[in-house]
């Protein structure tokens, strides 16, 4: 199975986890990057979120994510496909960053694209174009976890 996490997925376990919902989304998220590990899910990685990652101003929080992403088995490049996916997404209201992401998902065949933007959740209506199914660290292990 084929996954897609977001930047704010990567970096949820290093979050303030004295919010309960936090520490939760952190548990799942660490769930998650078990079983990438393990062989159950496959990691997909893309320009975009590299070039999100390269942003992240705390040195510390960057040179975690990146390590995380060392697990991904297939690294999508941005082509035409996904910019005009990307640009009839961003027309419904979905942010720039947000919009690449799916779109790129979306074209590799991820099965889950994982968020904990609740933006971006609520948003679902809207995301039915695209071929991945949209959902919170905690959906996604109550989807997967064997």
């Amino acid at each position: 199975m084929r996954i897609y996490l977001d930047a704010c997925s990567f970096q949820r376990p290093l979050d303030d986890r004295s919010q309960p919902r936090i520490n939760i989304e952190a548990e799942a998220v660490l769930t998650i990057l078990q079983l990438i590990e393990s062989g159950h899910l496959e990691l997909l990685s893309s320009e975009v979120l590299r070039f999100e990652i390269d942003r992240i101003p705390n040195q510390y929080r960057k040179e975690q994510a990146t390590e995380m992403l060392k697990l991904a088995a297939h690294l999508i490049e941005l082509n035409d496909e996904i910019e005009v996916q990307a640009d009839k997404l961003v027309k419904t209201g979905v942010k720039p960053l947000d919009a690449l992401h799916l779109a790129s998902a979306s074209w590799a065949k991820a099965d889950y694209f994982c968020t904990c933007d609740d933006k971006l959740l609520k948003k679902h209506n809207i995301l039915k174009g695209i071929a991945t199914e949209v959902v919170s660290p905690l959906q996604l292990v109550a989807e997967v976890a064997p």
